[in-house]
């Protein structure tokens, strides 16, 4: 079985540091990334989503976390196709974003050469990371209206290429693309490629709902656990993901993960039900119970 690493898509919810879970202690970000180190060897971070990473973040976050701990990335919106707030862009890109005079804007929308501005400052924001050896996988979730077609699969491949040699991740919300009939096909699309399928445990029965299918495409694999919220429709992110796996849960899900680890040579685990320490919580009984398999 190869190496699992289990932790939280965040550090720094507020609602986290209300819980509890971190000591008085930890009364800084300096202190509470630390600690948070020293209990989990990965972290996904969310807020590159919403804002692009700066180097300067970059370099505290590597000089703050030991040997070994890796962070996962996610994917500036403009480059998932998702709706982009203008004010999130560098202030020297602005004018040219809002040519179409608008506070939000689409990748479409955009000249393609600020696009292509943004990505390389992208990259660089996350530059300090990699030299550091602590820069995992840039998680790409593409969005409800981006179904299976020819067109999104080379949209992918450019994603994939525009970081490179960084990894890619690939996380659907478009039942098409994991559809019965339509797995084996996007399946061996990212087996192809090499480029690691996110597994995902969801609320179903939405139209963004993907079914918890677990498979290896790269020799990294991962399992993003969202929880079962039944709002998960709430514009409340607290609503959304406010979900405890319960024990049971967690002892059905570990063999199905030690399963996927035996076909992958690492294989990292994410708990995005961060609301509280629900995710904290979880993920070190989860470690726990994958130390027994």
């Amino acid at each position: 079985m190869g190496d699992i690493r289990v932790g939280t898509a965040s550090w720094t919810d507020r609602t986290l540091m209300d819980s509890g879970w971190y000591p008085p202690e930890a009364n800084t970000p300096d202190k509470r990334l630390r600690f948070y180190a020293s209990r989990f060897p990965l972290v996904e971070v969310d807020a590159t989503y919403y804002a692009l990473p700066s180097e300067q973040t970059a370099v505290a976050w590597a000089a703050r976390t030991p040997a070994g701990f890796t962070f996962n990335i996610k994917a500036f919106s403009l480059f998932t196709q998702h709706p982009t707030r203008v004010a999130a862009l560098p202030a020297d890109l602005r004018e040219a974003a809002s040519a179409v005079g608008k506070d939000t804007v689409y990748q479409r929308q955009v000249d393609q050469a600020v696009v292509q501005q943004v990505w390389e400052r992208f990259l660089a924001g996350l530059e300090p990371l990699r030299q550091a050896g602590k820069l995992g996988l840039v998680l790409f979730q593409y969005p409800q209206w981006f179904p299976i077609s020819k067109a999104g699969k080379q949209y992918i491949l450019s994603c994939a290429r525009q970081i490179a040699p960084l990894r890619a991740c690939v996380e659907f919300r478009n039942r098409t693309w994991m559809t019965p009939e339509n797995q084996p096909e996007t399946l061996g699309f990212l087996a192809d490629n090499e480029l690691p399928y996110v597994c995902v445990d969801m609320p179903q029965g939405y139209a963004s709902s993907i079914p918890p299918v677990l498979a290896a495409t790269a020799g990294l694999a991962v399992v993003r656990l969202h929880g079962h919220s039944d709002k998960w429709t709430s514009r409340d992110i607290h609503e959304r993901f406010g979900y405890k796996y319960s024990d049971d849960e967690l002892t059905s899900w570990a063999p199905r993960i030690a399963d996927l680890a035996r076909a992958a040579e690492t294989t990292h685990v994410l708990f995005n039900n961060c609301y509280r320490d629900y995710a904290q919580v979880n993920a070190q009984r989860l470690a726990e119970l994958l130390g027994g398999q």
